[in-house]
């Protein structure tokens, strides 16, 4: 199922959102994320 869990409070979406924007230069790239974890592709 491509469509995943439902939809999130924009509050907790955001969150996921500025945690990314905000990471350090040395932090993680070149993955998917949810709820600052790696999820598995």
């Amino acid at each position: 199922d491509m469509g995943g869990r439902g939809g999130r409070p924009v509050a907790e979406g955001a969150a996921g959102i500025v945690w990314a924007a905000t990471l350090p230069d040395d932090g993680p790239t070149g993955g998917f994320f949810r709820d600052r974890k790696p999820v598995p592709w």
